[in-house]
């Protein structure tokens, strides 16, 4: 198996299995969403065809954008935060997501046979999927700069290849840098204690390695980019 890195504008390059990472926060926002219950979530690039498609489907949620630790976007009904949308019961209810990051990288990958979204809570299921698939070449795309993304495809890519990975290690690391950046924002005034306090539970969220066993597919449906959460047969559907 061959295994590449590539950067967001490359997506479209990509033909077989492409996995897009976005750890902090977007698809771990959607995995908590999953295990809340909801059958699908309509993913979209832009403010502007999320509201479209809530034009077309006016009951659906509109998740994604907003205030980092604050307050939903404009039209919004949630922002991108995984600690808020796991407190809610999502059965029954279509899922509009639309991300700074992620979700562009999702719209971009035209030509990916297999397409998956990643992220740290789903990591091992994610493998456990791109091993049945037996593809020749998986490609990873870190959407957001800073390690968490880099690191979740660097510990999927050891899996990949039955290497041993340090993970406390990793997601000490990344803890460590994210507290360490929050911290210097807080004490410029850029964060409020309340949205520091709600950041800190965001980070939590993402950093549940192996939380879920179910991986993001993402296929094209009746012209709408539509991710499901799959769970292989014999695995168990952990929302703990």
């Amino acid at each position: 198996m061959h295994i590449d890195c590539i950067p967001p504008e490359a997506c479209a390059s990509a033909t077989e299995s492409v996995v897009v990472v976005d750890v902090w926060r977007s698809f771990t926002t959607a995995a908590y969403v999953f295990a809340a219950g909801a059958p699908e979530i309509l993913i979209t690039a832009s403010a502007e065809e999320a509201f479209s498609l809530r034009a077309r489907f006016p009951q659906a949620v509109l998740i994604g954008m907003g205030e980092l630790g604050g307050e939903p976007a404009t039209g919004f009904d949630y922002g991108n935060s995984p600690a808020e949308v796991r407190e809610w019961d999502w059965h029954g209810h279509r899922i509009i997501l639309c991300t700074p990051n992620g979700t562009p990288g999702l719209v971009r990958s035209v030509n990916a046979r297999t397409l998956v979204a990643g992220s740290l809570v789903c990591a091992r299921a994610t493998v456990d999927y791109l091993k049945q698939q037996a593809s020749e070449r998986v490609a990873f795309v870190c959407t957001e700069e800073g390690i968490a993304d880099q690191a979740c495809a660097e510990y999927m890519t050891a899996l990949l290849r039955n290497e041993h990975s340090e993970t406390d290690v990793m997601l000490g690391t990344i803890r460590a840098a994210w507290l360490e950046h929050g911290r210097t924002l807080l004490a410029r005034g850029v964060f409020t204690q309340a949205q520091w306090d709600k950041l800190e539970a965001d980070l939590n969220c993402c950093l549940a390695l192996d939380q879920f066993d179910f991986v993001m597919r993402v296929e094209r449906l009746d012209g709408l980019l539509v991710m499901k959460a799959v769970t292989e047969p014999g695995s168990k559907h952990r929302t703990k």
